[in-house]
């Protein structure tokens, strides 16, 4: 498809793990001359990644706030998250595109790395193929995690595996077991889930729980001495690598 000529340019921005000081120059740079922010965020709340770009915006900055019609109230295999969500994104997006068409750039914000589990990506889809785009790669939440957990993850020629929590515990317990290294993602209410498929996997003993990484409220600490109490959305386990010899 032919790119719109004359309009502005969707810079999909990532800012890092939480940490402003972690943004690098080229989103601080982008996210301070835009005459348009964009960013998601739940009912009731400022917007992280609003609140990372405090005190980088320009004055008379224009912000399309995006708020997000549910986030956990309604389960992923549910019917109407898959409707409900893509007709949020369809609208979001048209409301981006009134903004390009005006010849006035945008920068979208995405907390880590827009595309990996980022929400940016899929106003990326839905925009990049019609209007001028630029992605700008941001320092990962795990990274950031695993940084401030002091925790090297791989080294030689271990496999990293990814995980989602939102996995049922058997599929988690079969990817974790036999793996080198792992980080798991999308914490939140799946914690005792996730805590009983690395139990199964035999790899409990060596897991690292990170709640808020790089940010304010940071905590750290073996999963084992874990309370059972609900694990908040900025959470994440790491289980390391590094078991030969090294």
């Amino acid at each position: 498809m032919a790119l719109t000529s004359g309009t502005g340019t969707l810079f999909t921005v990532g800012l890092g793990p939480g940490d402003p000081e972690l943004m690098t120059l080229k989103a601080a740079r982008i996210v301070g001359s835009a005459p348009v922010i964009a960013y998601f965020a739940k009912r009731g709340r400022a917007g992280h990644a609003r609140s990372i770009v405090e005190g980088h915006l320009r004055a008379a900055v224009i912000e399309e706030r995006m708020e997000y019609p549910f986030t956990t109230e309604v389960a992923l295999e549910d019917p109407r998250y898959a409707a409900e969500i893509g007709t949020f994104y369809e609208a979001c997006a048209a409301r981006l595109a009134a903004r390009l068409d005006a010849g006035q750039d945008v920068a979208l914000l995405c907390e880590g790395d827009p595309f990996f589990y980022g929400s940016a990506m899929y106003l990326f889809d839905r925009l990049s193929g019609e209007y001028p785009s630029e992605v700008v790669p941001g320092v990962s939440g795990m990274s950031g995690c695993w940084t401030q957990a002091r925790t090297p993850i791989t080294h030689g020629d271990d496999v990293l595996t990814v995980l989602p929590g939102t996995l049922d515990e058997d599929a988690l317990a079969a990817r974790l077991t036999g793996c080198d290294a792992a980080v798991i993602m999308k914490v939140g209410r799946n914690l005792p889930k996730i805590r009983a498929a690395l139990e199964r996997a035999g790899v409990a003993g060596r897991a690292i729980y990170v709640e808020r990484g790089t940010m304010p409220g940071e905590r750290v600490v073996k999963l084992a001495e874990l309370d059972s109490a609900p694990a908040p959305y900025f959470s994440i386990v790491l289980v390391p690598g590094r078991q030969r010899t090294r």
